[in-house]
């Protein structure tokens, strides 16, 4: 940290990158982070892919899901304890809420539809986190001769 200060609109900017994903993102921890990648790396550049792979790997070591702590992180280094706390809250509360809505309204859809949509979610997570997994370790793990080869 600078101790820069951080502008109000760079604070948006932050809240409305990861609520966006929050809102379309669908998976677990391992599907977040190839969206991060994605959304942080590749498009927004706000970070190079060496320091999103240092990231992840420090995220990994530490308990807890690595996705909300790479969130959390992205937050602080684009915007200080501010910017990582409107990260947190906008990538988690639309999922958290979507859960309590899908816990509430499961008991009605009973029988086949019930069983149907719990396959169809099933389905769709498989290919989300295959897709994520997929994209990722050609950025990140590198070929050739050993150590220090690029």
């Amino acid at each position: 940290m600078t101790g820069i200060r951080q502008s109000p609109s760079r604070y948006g900017e932050i809240f409305r990158a990861f609520l966006l994903l929050g809102l379309t993102s669908f998976g677990g921890p391992i599907a977040h982070l190839g969206y991060f990648r994605e959304a942080f790396v590749v498009r927004r550049k706000w970070l190079s892919e060496p320091d999103f792979a240092d990231l992840v790997a420090l995220c990994q070591f530490l308990p807890g899901p690595a996705s909300s702590q790479v969130g959390f992180a992205i937050g602080l280094r684009r915007g200080g304890l501010p910017g990582a706390l409107a990260a947190w809250f906008a990538f988690t509360l639309p999922s958290a809420i979507v859960l309590v809505l899908f816990a509430s309204g499961a008991s009605a859809l009973g029988g086949d539809v019930g069983q149907s949509l719990i396959h169809g979610l099933k389905l769709v997570a498989v290919a989300v986190v295959a897709n994520a997994v997929w994209g990722w370790p050609g950025s990140c793990v590198p070929t050739g001769g050993g150590p220090g080869s690029p």
